[in-house]
């Protein structure tokens, strides 16, 4: 069932580098929002509405932006998502950074705050918690992946696509489609006696949790190898064989590393591409990646979130964008604050409790879908 967004949108902010005070002429235009949609969608038969976020569907929300929002998101283009109220609560309990963005910016970035958003910005803090020190840094270190893998393809660009013979692989597989399909579900199913059911957890504790539970299966099993081969070996295949599909897993991440690349080098925003040239790194996404932790770090140390900082270190931040810290300065900040954030949550010395208040979140949604429901029987 088709509805209209606009209409039904009570919280809706401009985010992204807007809403930081680091913006430039070149800026797209980014929102987040909150919705609550028709009562046959929240209570009928068909799937729960989730988000939206492709570009022709945010291109409604063009209508509340100022003049020189309007002129920028056509200048560049106009990109974000709004939530369904459900989605954004458990996001918030998890300290989404982009979702806290939303709750915690200044009224100046806001473009739609009914009653229902305003009491959702009332709210806000039920939703921090000590997680913030592990999500914040989460995205930090996404940034910071991304940064890595193209400063590698910068640095050292693949010449050519990879071929079978550079992983020993004859011209075409020894293994027929079927036996390999059948090999490589029968290592699956090895793999998936040793995983745990980490469904219910946040993404950064679930991260967090696979990651110690890998290595610890992998000491377990004695060897150095990893779960892959051990995996193998348990499902009952030769050391021949699971050589072979081991190098075939690797030419088909060889493969899509290539693919990667092409697209990365196909879409590079020429002037970004020039700053990377020149400095040896995303200089944007350096800025960011600062920006993260540093704010990860004030929320965990004082229990306090600034979205904007153009009163604190935008100008600092702007410097970093600009290309004014080298690679390895980036990275000796980004390791030192990651580490103050984790010094803090180990000796207790964060005013923010230990989970979010699921209770009152509980309540709220509770409260603010009634509120909707009212609304909506009455006009």
């Amino acid at each position: 069932m088709r509805f209209d967004l606009l209409q039904h949108t009570f919280l809706l902010c401009v985010s992204g580098s807007r809403a930081y005070g680091l913006h430039t002429p070149d800026s797209d235009v980014d929102l987040k929002g909150c919705l609550l949609p028709p009562a046959a969608v929240l209570l009928g038969l068909r799937p729960l509405f989730e988000q939206v976020d492709h570009p022709d569907e945010i291109a409604v929300f063009e209508a509340v932006l100022n003049e020189d929002e309007r002129a920028a998101a056509r200048h560049t283009k106009l990109e974000g998502s709004v939530y369904g109220l459900q989605k954004l609560l458990r996001l918030a309990a998890e300290c989404n950074p982009s979702i806290l963005d939303l709750l915690f910016c200044r009224e100046a970035e806001l473009r739609r705050c009914g009653p229902l958003g305003l009491r959702l910005r009332e709210a806000r803090r039920i939703f921090l918690s000590q997680r913030a020190g592990r999500t914040f840094a989460g995205y930090a270190r996404a940034q910071l992946s991304r940064i890595e893998g193209h400063r590698s393809w910068l640095l050292h660009p693949p010449k050519r696509a990879p071929a079978r013979a550079d992983f020993e692989l004859p011209e075409h597989t020894l293994l027929p489609a079927d036996q390999l399909a059948a090999a490589n579900a029968a290592v699956q199913k090895a793999l998936d006696t040793w995983t745990l059911d980490l469904s219910g957890l946040p993404e950064h504790e679930r991260l967090r949790f696979a990651e110690g539970h890998r290595r610890f299966v992998e000491e377990s099993l004695g060897g150095s190898d990893g779960l892959w081969r051990s995996a193998g070996r348990r499902a009952g295949l030769s050391e021949g064989v699971i050589s072979l599909m081991e190098r075939e897993r690797r030419f088909a991440a060889a493969q899509r590393g290539w693919l990667n690349f092409q697209e990365w080098a196909r879409k590079r925003n020429p002037d970004r591409a020039a700053l990377e040239a020149k400095f040896g790194y995303d200089t944007k996404h350096g800025a960011h990646l600062l920006r993260l932790l540093r704010m990860g770090k004030e929320l965990v140390q004082t229990g306090e979130l600034h979205v904007w900082r153009g009163d604190l270190d935008a100008e600092e931040l702007l410097l970093v964008r600009r290309g004014g810290w080298s690679y390895d300065r980036l990275i000796e900040e980004a390791t030192r604050l990651e580490a103050e954030v984790q010094a803090l949550l180990r000796a207790g010395r964060s005013p923010l409790p230990v989970g979010p208040d699921e209770a009152a979140i509980e309540a709220l949604c509770v409260e603010l879908v009634g509120a909707h429901l009212a609304r909506s029987a009455a006009g």
